[in-house]
């Protein structure tokens, strides 16, 4: 019996997807243990964010967005509750949104860490107004301006280890996207 190629084809993108999804629901658990609130109260690497990212380097939109709500709403489950995906949902979506249409429409004036970072102050911006909604009160936008520090270091770090991975997949030949 002859196999078709698409079938293997989209098993091979449906295991790799899974995958990610796996390593971003990993990679949200273990960041709960990274001390980074010392410096920024609420404040994480976003480390699930290399895993959005590579997913928008190598999938289709459909793809990278359901990665986006799967990851998002089985950590909450998980790990945070509601209002942790609530937090979760708005940042990525805001996130994911910028950096597909950077990736897609400025690829020229953007590297992937430059993506990164626009990336983390976005989730940033993202999280603070879903804060800003739920205590009803939009003064705490003042604490922007530290977020926007912390997405820009973090977005750096993100950058570079989504850099690495794509090389990684790359050289590797892991999967044929």
């Amino acid at each position: 019996m002859l196999y078709q190629t698409d079938n293997i084809n989209s098993t091979k993108k449906m295991v790799f997807i899974a995958i990610l999804l796996a390593q971003g629901i990993i990679l949200s658990f273990f960041e709960r243990f990274i001390p980074l609130s010392f410096a920024v109260p609420g404040a994480k690497l976003g480390l699930c964010n290399i895993i959005v990212l590579t997913s928008i380097y190598l999938l289709s939109f459909k793809e990278a967005l359901l990665l986006v709500f799967l990851r998002s709403f089985l950590s909450a489950l998980l790990f945070s509750g509601f209002s942790g995906f609530l937090y979760s949902i708005s940042g990525g979506l805001l996130s994911f949104f910028v950096m597909y249409f950077v990736k897609n429409n400025l690829k020229n004036s953007f590297s992937i860490v430059g993506n990164s970072i626009l990336g983390g102050v976005f989730h940033n911006i993202g999280q603070i107004f879903m804060a800003a909604f739920i205590i009803q009160n939009i003064k705490i936008t003042v604490y922007l301006p530290m977020l926007f520090l912390m997405g820009l270091l973090t977005g750096i770090f993100v950058g570079f280890c989504t850099n690495f991975l794509l090389e990684s997949i790359k050289k590797l030949g892991i999967i044929d996207l």
